[in-house]
């Protein structure tokens, strides 16, 4: 194919056109990345200011929002309910902070039945219910269930009765 004068401007407005699509672009993201999604007070207040608009519109409206590399912008809506709740001041993640213990495993509600055929159950479950050595418990067994209940101790039912 032979270059003329009239294929080399075509070529020419082409790599022109792409150059200004890469740069606006690039200035798209930088002004995405000067927004700060907004927290605290402010949150709450743009968020009650915005009253009628869905939650994603609030969401984008935070600066809870971030673009992919094919430039489609996406919400992000957890960052942004997340922010709303730690704004109004809930602890969702609040720890036992006064018995100065480490983190372990936590409770996940299951136990398996162990070589010697014994159930163990955890500390975590223990702590959970202020048990203490010593606690007694009545087992019942059902077709699909082991079901205990505690069994109360001699002074507090002595102190129970006495009334």
């Amino acid at each position: 194919m032979k270059f003329n004068c009239h294929n080399r401007n075509w070529k020419y407005i082409l790599e022109l056109s792409i150059q200004a699509q890469k740069l606006m672009a690039k200035q798209k993201k930088v002004e995405q990345k000067e927004i700060e999604p907004l927290t605290g007070e402010a949150l709450i207040h743009k968020v009650k200011e915005l009253g009628n608009q869905t939650k994603e519109e609030k969401a984008r409206a935070c600066g809870y929002f971030s673009t992919t590399k094919n430039g489609i912008e996406r919400v992000n809506m957890m960052q942004f309910l997340n922010a709303l709740i730690e704004a109004e001041g809930i602890d969702l993640d609040a720890k036992d902070k006064t018995s100065g213990q480490r983190g372990g495993r936590s409770a996940n509600y299951r136990i398996t039945v162990q070589g010697n055929g014994n159930l163990l159950i955890g500390s975590a479950y223990t702590k959970q219910l202020g048990l203490e050595p010593g606690d007694e418990f009545e087992i019942s067994l059902g077709r699909k269930h082991i079901q205990l209940k505690q069994v109360e101790k001699e002074e507090e039912a002595e102190t129970a009765f006495a009334y």
